[in-house]
C-alpha cells in the first residue's frame, strides 16, 4: 500500500505540476498520470476499481463544501434555475444523445437510453473545482452552472429507476421499486435535515466550546461520511447526502472552520479520484476503435454545447455567456461510470460497450481544459472588439464619469449613486459589462482614456472624472492622465494609483485625488493588528499618524530625487521603531 501510495502521489505531483505550467488544468494532469501508471501502460497499479470506490468520497466532500456555501435562502432563490434550467438540460440533453445513438448506431431504444441519459450529465467533480478556483461560483454564471449540476445529482435516482425498469434480468422480488426509491430519497433528505438541526448543530457547539482542532476535523469528516453512508445504504446518491449535510450547516457559526478543515481531504481524494479514472481507462478499446470513441465524444460535446447554449439563452442569459456555459458543461460526467455498470448488470449493454462509452466519458472530460482555453480566447477577442455593445455616446447627460467598473469602480459609483448623483460608467471588458447588466447596472463599452470617447460621454460638462482602471497594462500613465486634465479642466480628475511607483509617476499633476489602491485597507489592518497585540488606542492612533506622515515625507524625497530608496531611513523597522511617548518626551 505504501508503494502504491508513493507511486500515485509522485505521478500526480509530476503531471499536475506540468499541466498547470501548460495552463491545461489539474484534472487532465491527474487523468494522464493515472493512465500512465495504470494496468494498461506501465502496470504500476493493478486494481484501480478498488481505488475508485474509495476516492468517490472526494466527490462527497466537494458537495459538502459547496453545501456549506449555500444557505437555504440562497437555494430557494436559485429554484428557477435548479428545477427549470436544470431539469430541461437533463431531459433534453439525455434524450437528444439517446436519439443520436439510436439512429447512428442502430442499437435498441433501451440500450440507447441506458447510454444516452448518463452521457447527458456533466462532471460535478471537474466543473465545481474550476469555478471555485476562479472565484466564479458565486457569480450569476457560476450559480447557473451549479444549479444544473445540482439537478443532475438529483436525477441519479430517477435514472437508476429507469435502468431498473428496462432491465432484461428477471426482477428480484426483494428489490425496491421505483416509487420506493423516490420515497427513500424524500425520507432520507428529511431525516438529514432533522439530524442537522437537532444533532449536528448542538454537536458542533459542544466541539467549539472544547476548542480542540482535531475534534473539528473528526466531526466534519464524520458528518460527510455518515450522511454519505446513509444514502449509500438506501441505494441513493452519496453526493446528494453530503450536499444536504453541508446545507444544514451553512448557517452554523463554525462553517468556515469546517470548510478549512475538510478542504485538504477534499483536494487529495478528488485528485485520487481522477487518477483512478485515468487508471480505469481501457486504452485497448480506444486503440481498437479510435474513430468511434472520438466521434461519439465529439457528438456528445457538440450536442450538449448547442442545447445548453439555447436553453441558457431562453433563461435570459446573453448569447456569449450561454455559449460559455455550454462549453463548461459539455463533457460527460463521473456518474456515467456508475450508470454504465448498472446497465451492464441489467443486460442492457455489454461489458465491452460499457468500457467503450466509459472511454468516451473520460475523453470528453479531458477536452474541458482546452475548451476553457477557447473561452479565454473568445473573451480576449471580445475585449478587442466589443461589437454589439452600447458605447457611451448613448448615455444620458450626467455630472460624473467612472472609468473602470471592477471592484474599485463599483464602490466609487455606488457611493455617488447613494446621493442620487448621475453616473456614466465605462468599461472595456465585455464580460464585465454583461455581468454588470445581469445585476441591473448599465455599463457602456469603450476605452475610457480616449478623449473622443470621453467627450461623447459628456466629459466637457462633467464635474467628476474618476479613473478606476487597474492599470494592468500601464495605460493609465502620466501622459494619458495629463491629456485628460488638459482636455477637461473644469472636471475634478481622480486616479486609482496601482502602487507607489505609479503614484510617483503622477506626481505634480493637478489631480483632485490620487491614492494607492491598497493603502487605506493596509493601514486599517495594521491598526487592527496593533489593537489585537494589546496596544492602547491612543498609541494606535499615534502610530497611524506617524506612519502616514513618514510615508508622505518618503514620497516627497523620492519625487525630488528620482531615487526609490530615498527616505528609507524614515520607514519603520526592527531597529527603527517608534519610541513610546515617555521615551520621546523624556521624564517629567
Amino acid at each position: 500500500m505504501l508503494q502504491s501510495g508513493a507511486i500515485m502521489l509522485g505521478a500526480a505531483l509530476l503531471f499536475v505540476t506540468l499541466f498547470r505550467q501548460l495552463k491545461l488544468g489539474a484534472t487532465l494532469g491527474y487523468i494522464v498520470a493515472g493512465a500512465l501508471i495504470g494496468p494498461q501502460l506501465l502496470g504500476l497499479i493493478r486494481d484501480p476499481e478498488q481505488l475508485l470506490s474509495i476516492t468517490e468520497i472526494g466527490i462527497a466532500l466537494l458537495l459538502f463544501i459547496v453545501g456549506l456555501e449555500l444557505q437555504p435562502s440562497r437555494l430557494w432563490r436559485l429554484r428557477k434555475d435548479i428545477f427549470g434550467l436544470g431539469a430541461a438540460q437533463v431531459v433534453l440533453c439525455g434524450l437528444a444523445i439517446s436519439l443520436l445513438l439510436y439512429v447512428a448506431l442502430g442499437i435498441s431504444p433501451e440500450a440507447a437510453l441506458a447510454i444516452g441519459l448518463p452521457l447527458g450529465l456533466s462532471s460535478t467533480a471537474q466543473v465545481l473545482p474550476m469555478l471555485r478556483s476562479d472565484n466564479e461560483l458565486n457569480t450569476p454564471q457560476g450559480e447557473r452552472a451549479f444549479s444544473i449540476l445540482l439537478f443532475q445529482d438529483l436525477s441519479i435516482v430517477p435514472m437508476i429507476t429507469i435502468i431498473a425498469a428496462m432491465s432484461r434480468v428477471p426482477p428480484d422480488p426483494a428489490a425496491p421499486t421505483g416509487w420506493t426509491f423516490a420515497l427513500y430519497t424524500v425520507l432520507a433528505v428529511i431525516g438529514l435535515v432533522l439530524v442537522g438541526r437537532w444533532v449536528l448543530n448542538p454537536l458542533f457547539r459542544l466541539v467549539g466550546r472544547l476548542g480542540e482542532r482535531e475534534l473539528f476535523v473528526v466531526a466534519g469528516l464524520f458528518t460527510v461520511v455518515g450522511a454519505s453512508a446513509v444514502m449509500q445504504a438506501l441505494g441513493l446518491s452519496v453526493a446528494l447526502g453530503a450536499f444536504v449535510a453541508g446545507v444544514m450547516l451553512a448557517e452554523s457559526p463554525y462553517r468556515h472552520e469546517l470548510e478549512s478543515d475538510v478542504e485538504p481531504f477534499r483536494s487529495i481524494l478528488l485528485g485520487l479520484f481522477f487518477l483512478s479514472v485515468g487508471m480505469a481507462l481501457n486504452l485497448q478499446v480506444i486503440a481498437d476503435r479510435p474513430l468511434f470513441v472520438l466521434g461519439v465524444a465529439a457528438g456528445v460535446i457538440l450536442t450538449k454545447t448547442l442545447l445548453i447554449t439555447i436553453l441558457s439563452r431562453g433563461f435570459s442569459c446573453s448569447w456569449t455567456r450561454s455559449f460559455r456555459l455550454g462549453l463548461l458543461l459539455s463533457q460527460a460526467g463521473e456518474f456515467g461510470f456508475v450508470l454504465f455498470a448498472q446497465a451492464t448488470e441489467a443486460r442492457l449493454i455489454t461489458g465491452e460497450a460499457a468500457a467503450l462509452f466509459s472511454a468516451v466519458v473520460t475523453l470528453s472530460m479531458a477536452t474541458t481544459p482546452f475548451l476553457m482555453r477557447l473561452t479565454d480566447w473568445l473573451e480576449a477577442r471580445e475585449e478587442r472588439g466589443g461589437d454589439g455593445l452600447d458605447g457611451p455616446e448613448l448615455s444620458p447627460a450626467t455630472s460624473a464619469i467612472v472609468v473602470g467598473y471592477g471592484r474599485f469602480g463599483q464602490t466609487v459609483a455606488q457611493m455617488l449613486q447613494a446621493k442620487r448623483i448621475g453616473v456614466t460608467i465605462i468599461d472595456k471588458k465585455p464580460a464585465q459589462i454583461e455581468l454588470s447588466e445581469e445585476f441591473g447596472t448599465k455599463v457602456y463599452y469603450g476605452d475610457g482614456l480616449r478623449l473622443d470617447l470621453l467627450r461623447s460621454a459628456g466629459a466637457e460638462t462633467a464635474k467628476v472624472i474618476a479613473l478606476c482602471n487597474d492599470n494592468e497594462g500601464g495605460e493609465m500613465n502620466r501622459s494619458a492622465v495629463r491629456a485628460v486634465l488638459e482636455a477637461f479642466p473644469q472636471a475634478s480628475v481622480m486616479v486609482r494609483a496601482f502602487d507607489r511607483l505609479h503614484l510617483l509617476d503622477l506626481e505634480g499633476l493637478d489631480l483632485a485625488f490620487a491614492e494607492r489602491e491598497l493603502f487605506e485597507s493596509a493601514v486599517a489592518m495594521g491598526r487592527a493588528a496593533l489593537k489585537a497585540s494589546g496596544v492602547p488606542k491612543e498609541e494606535v492612533d499615534r502610530v497611524d499618524r506617524e506612519y502616514r506622515s513618514r510615508d508622505c515625507e518618503r514620497l516627497e524625497r523620492q519625487s525630488a530625487t528620482g531615487d526609490i530608496r530615498a527616505g528609507w531611513d524614515r520607514s519603520f523597522g526592527e531597529d527603527r521603531s517608534l519610541p513610546d511617548v515617555e521615551e520621546a518626551t523624556g521624564p517629567a
